[in-house]
């Protein structure tokens, strides 16, 4: 863990958050902290990560849930999470002692202390500097939000799929957009294009 970044949560659960929450594919580098969702899905770079996904199986994967916000009610989650107009998610967040961290706000975050503490040392920095200096992905990201339970960005299955459960009916009803649940299987995490390498 370096300085309230665990690397490899990032690079596995943020990994939780790229391609289809957004409706991207991962070929388009979507971003370099996004796993993808627990629906799986199947592309090229999947395959070829096939020795590593039966190398690493395992039943205790880490999930997350990650959810878009309608944009006037992002803006006002990223400067006031206890907004009134929060309330109906805020309450199903507190019974579960979870909290709402913008993705952008998190790629930001991530890049300042890499540039405070070595790059050397944060292997998605050159990856999540170009995702956050992007307008387009910029605009994306702002309404994206990560669900961290006890302040963990990745979290047990049980966790997760209570987080989902009580969401989804907020789903669609104008105030959450989307919602996505995410693994830390890393035959499921897209892996930064060979120029951030």
């Amino acid at each position: 863990m370096i300085r309230g970044f665990d690397t490899n949560a990032l690079i596995a659960s943020c990994i939780v958050i790229p391609g289809v929450i957004l409706g991207e594919s991962l070929l388009t580098e979507a971003d370099p902290h996004q796993p993808m969702d627990s629906t799986g899905g199947s592309t090229p770079q999947m395959a070829s990560r096939e020795s590593l996904r039966k190398s690493a199986m395992s039943d205790e994967w880490q999930y997350q849930i990650r959810i878009n916000l309608n944009e006037g009610t992002a803006e006002a989650a990223r400067r006031d999470p206890a907004n009134h107009a929060l309330k109906p998610v805020t309450d199903i967040l507190t019974k579960h002692n979870a909290a709402l961290k913008c993705q952008f706000d998190a790629f930001a975050d991530y890049v300042a202390e890499a540039e405070k503490q070595g790059t050397e040392k944060f292997p998605l920095y050159k990856w999540t500097k170009a995702t956050i200096e992007n307008p387009a992905k910029k605009e994306k990201y702002v309404k994206t939000f990560t669900l961290r339970v006890g302040g963990e960005e990745v979290y047990a299955k049980e966790i997760a799929d209570a987080l989902e459960s009580e969401l989804q009916p907020l789903v669609g009803g104008g105030l959450v957009t989307q919602m996505a649940k995410f693994n830390t299987n890393p035959a499921s995490n897209p892996q930064p294009p060979a120029r951030f390498r």
